[in-house]
């Protein structure tokens, strides 16, 4: 569902590091699932305004699903983006490289930074809908689903710039930057927060600075090391590494 079309995704990589803030706007608006949540987030709140549940409920349906987005997010991210077990079957090898393997392996390229469309559709939906019709019936589900939507397009951005080459004035956003850097570049068995890590901090996964916790050797390959690979080759075939390669991807 892409209402926009750019050739500013036709076979081109873009790669965060030599981008300005302005490029990444432009290639930003113009990513098919970033169209795709904000044309179902519009719908969404049309529907939730047909339906409207009352001004409690579409407000108790809007905190509710800021509350529940961030630890969803920390959840599917601590426990099954970073599990080493989704590599392990040739059924989910694919998507397991596809919604993270790519982004842990060259974090600056733009293009697998953004969440797959058949993986993070569904997710929204069930992490919003059923609470929101808890809350308010039909309207207080559009509700919630509509600002899960905004929501992961706020958040998308901000995963953004803290890939991008460029260091925020607002102190927020360059703590967040900090932050995230480490789990990509230090240790990615923490910081799993984006903009959030309240449930960092309350899980024990949190670290405010480098020193407070050793390097680890698979912040790249989030695990898949040359022994993994020669268990289970598909990852690897399908990003054309050979065994030396998996191994030196896990000494970076």
């Amino acid at each position: 569902m892409a209402f926009l079309r750019s050739d500013l995704w036709d076979g081109r990589k873009h790669h965060l590091d030599r981008m300005t803030i302005r490029d990444l706007v432009r290639a930003y608006f113009a990513y098919p699932a970033i169209q795709t949540y904000l044309a179902l987030g519009v719908l969404s709140g049309a529907a939730a305004v047909y339906a409207w549940p009352g001004i409690g409920q579409a407000a108790a349906s809007v905190v509710a699903t800021l509350l529940i987005y961030g630890l969803v997010w920390y959840v599917l991210h601590r426990f099954v983006l970073h599990g080493r077990y989704l590599f392990r079957s040739i059924h989910t090898a694919p998507v397991w490289k596809r919604i993270h393997f790519d982004h842990h392996s060259d974090p600056n390229d733009l293009g697998v930074l953004f969440g797959a469309l058949h993986t993070t559709l569904p997710t929204i939906a069930l992490a919003t809908i059923p609470l929101g019709y808890l809350i308010g019936g039909v309207g207080g589900a559009a509700t919630a689903f509509s600002v899960g939507l905004f929501t992961t397009c706020a958040y998308e951005f901000c995963h953004c710039i803290q890939h991008l080459s460029f260091t925020p004035k607002q102190p927020w956003l360059k703590r967040i930057k900090r932050l995230h850097m480490a789990h990509h570049f230090h240790n990615e068995q923490g910081n799993y927060g984006i903009t959030n890590f309240f449930w960092d901090k309350l899980f024990g996964s949190y670290y405010a600075r480098v020193s407070e916790t050793p390097p680890s050797p698979t912040v790249r390959n989030l695990g898949y090391t040359e022994a993994e690979y020669e268990r289970y080759p598909w990852v690897a075939e399908l990003s054309g590494l050979k065994p030396k390669q998996s191994a030196a991807a896990g000494e970076d």
